[in-house]
C-alpha cells in the first residue's frame, strides 16, 4: 500500500474516532481539541487529524473558539430548538415522499412491529433506525437523504444523556406506528402530520427529561 493510498485511510480513522467520542459524550460538550494532543492520543500524524477536525466542523459537531483554538460543539437549548427546527422540514417532507414512492408492504410490516415495539431502549431504537432507513430509501432522494443523516448526528448526541422514561418510549412507538401505517396507506399528508406531531412531543419531552425518546 502506498503513503497516499493509507492516508486517506488514517484520516478516515481519526474522524471516525473522534466523532463516536463526541456522540459518545467521551468528549463532552466545551472539551478543547488540540492537534498535537490528539495526534499523541491517536497514534498518528497531526495531517490526518487536522483534516478530521475540519469534517467535523464542517457537520457542526466541532465550533471555532478565540479565533484559533476548536472544542466540541456545546448541546443547549438553543441549538436543541435550532436543530428541531431542521428536522421538522426534513422528516415531514420525508414521510410524504415516502408515502408516494414507498413499497406499502415494508412500512405494513414495520407498523406491526410498531405495535409491539420493544421496552428496551437500545431495542426500541433499532426498530426506529429501521424504520428510518425506510424512509430514507423510500424517499428516492439523495440530497434529502445526506441532510437527514447530518441531523441524526447530533440527536444521536441528545440520546445519548437521555433519562430513561418507558412512557414515552411507548408513547412514540405508538407514534412512529403511527407514521409507518400512513405511509402503508399511502396517504402523503397524513404521514407528515404524524411526523410533526411525533417531533412536537419529542421535543417537549427533550426539553423536560433532555432527550428521551427523540
Amino acid at each position: 500500500m502506498s503513503v497516499s493510498e493509507a492516508a486517506p485511510r488514517v484520516g478516515e480513522r481519526a474522524y471516525r474516532t473522534l466523532r463516536d467520542e463526541i456522540v459518545r459524550w467521551s468528549l463532552p460538550p466545551g472539551a478543547p481539541l488540540g492537534e498535537i494532543e490528539l495526534a499523541e492520543r491517536l497514534g498518528m500524524s497531526r495531517t490526518p487529524v487536522r483534516e478530521a477536525l475540519a469534517r467535523l466542523l464542517a457537520d457542526g459537531l466541532v465550533v471555532t473558539v478565540g479565533g484559533r483554538g476548536l472544542a466540541v460543539a456545546p448541546m443547549d437549548l438553543e441549538r436543541v430548538h435550532a436543530l428541531y427546527e431542521v428536522r421538522q422540514a426534513l422528516e415531514t417532507q420525508a414521510a410524504r415522499l415516502a408515502a408516494r414512492r414507498g413499497d406499502p408492504a415494508v412500512f405494513a410490516a414495520l407498523a406491526d412491529e410498531l405495535s409491539a415495539a420493544p421496552t428496551e431502549r437500545a431495542a426500541y431504537y433499532d426498530l426506529v433506525a429501521r424504520l428510518d432507513a425506510a424512509i430514507d430509501a423510500a424517499t428516492a432522494n439523495d440530497y434529502l437523504v445526506a441532510a437527514l443523516g447530518s441531523v441524526r448526528t447530533h440527536l444521536e448526541r441528545i440520546r445519548r444523556v437521555a433519562q430513561d422514561d418507558p412512557a414515552r418510549l411507548a408513547a412514540a412507538a405508538v407514534e412512529h406506528r403511527t407514521i409507518a401505517a400512513a405511509i402503508a396507506a399511502g396517504d402523503a399528508e397524513l404521514a407528515a402530520h404524524a411526523t410533526h406531531v411525533h417531533l412536537h412531543h419529542s421535543l417537549e419531552n427533550v426539553v423536560r427529561t433532555g432527550g428521551t425518546a427523540a
